[in-house]
């Protein structure tokens, strides 16, 4: 045995990163204290499976997020990705199985409606892949292009009204051994990601095409294939949210969840993804839609009880931008501060 070996110091021991775990303290920090200030109130079995029902509709947006932000790029389009979607599904439902439909056994219709949710994300995120890796346009331009055009053509099949249907709430209301079947759905996605990140070749590609394109190249990996399946992945990925949309609100928007745009963006970088790509982990991302939900339910208890107002809402945002900050303000001390002891 080499004695001269040097000794790994407990944070290399860990089978997880040091801003991962500064991000599941800062959760279980924000959790805790909101569980202190509302007694009786945060802490109870209703508010969690109420927290568990909302957390997936912008939980699993910001999957479609990560794994674009991974190479290097981004997809904005994710929004309009999923209500459109959203909208195939509930036109096969109301046409097929509705009042004054076909007639055809929901059975039948159920599962061909969540199909077609799925195909048109990857339609839509094929499309966005060809713009971003065979044409070659900037993934943010491609992307807030593709994305008004998604919306655009949204709008066109609905006429602008939400299209209603409760086919489908059995998904947004339903549980299974107590847990709401979106957050079985979440917790599914996120071992499904964490499990291609980190146990695939396409996962390695990524971190790889993020890291340094250059290297990449030379390594023989073809950038384009990771990029075209990236973007599918992200838009299939929309596709789910889309559905949970759906089921939830038992109605298709063209314009629903506008705001979680972004909001996925704030919680990918403070899940230590990073915006210039090749770091982040699934759990870490995990913990960040944790910490939103947490910050975002409690400060909307506690506003209502001490200031009975609309002005609530705009708090919870302040407290978003506060909560990222503070973040990388602390990740960017630690990392500075290990930088100049190594």
């Amino acid at each position: 045995m080499d004695q001269t070996a040097p000794k790994k110091s407990l944070a290399d021991r860990l089978p997880f990163d040091s801003a991962t775990l500064r991000l599941f303290v800062i959760a279980i920090f924000i959790f805790m204290a909101f569980s202190l200030l509302l007694p009786g109130k945060f802490l109870t079995v209703r508010n969690m499976q109420s927290m568990a029902v909302q957390l997936p509709e912008f939980g699993i947006l910001a999957f479609a997020i990560m794994i674009t932000m991974l190479t290097g790029g981004i997809d904005l389009s994710i929004v309009g990705t999923a209500n459109l979607a959203a909208i195939a599904a509930a036109l096969i439902l109301t046409r097929l199985a509705g009042d004054g439909g076909a007639g055809l056994p929901l059975a039948f219709v159920m599962p061909l409606a969540m199909l077609a949710a799925l195909v048109m994300g990857s339609i839509c995120g094929l499309f966005n892949g060809y713009l971003v890796s065979i044409v070659g346009i900037t993934p943010i331009l491609a992307t807030l292009g593709t994305g008004a055009i998604y919306t655009g053509l949204s709008f066109v099949i609905t006429g602008g009204p939400a299209i209603t249907t409760t086919q489908l709430a059995f998904i947004g209301s339903s549980s299974v051994l107590g847990l709401p079947i979106p957050i079985i759905v979440f917790v599914v996605l996120a071992v499904l990601f964490s499990i291609l990140l980190n146990r695939t070749t396409f996962g390695f590609n990524v971190y790889m095409l993020g890291t340094n394109p250059t290297a990449a190249l030379f390594s023989g990996i073809n950038s384009n294939s990771v990029l075209l399946r990236t973007y599918w992945l992200a838009g299939l990925t929309a596709s789910i949210a889309g559905i949970i949309f759906l089921a939830r609100t038992n109605s298709a928007k063209p314009d629903f969840g506008a705001s979680f745009i972004l909001l996925t963006v704030l919680i990918a970088i403070l899940g230590g993804i990073s915006y210039t790509g090749g770091f982040g982990t699934a759990s870490g991302l995990v913990l960040a839609v944790l910490s939103i939900q947490f910050l975002s339910t409690g400060l909307n208890m506690l506003m209502l009880t001490l200031f009975p107002s609309s002005a609530a809402i705009f708090f919870r945002q302040f407290a978003w931008g506060g909560l990222l900050l503070m973040v990388m303000v602390l990740n960017y001390y630690i990392e500075r501060r290990r930088g100049s002891i190594t």
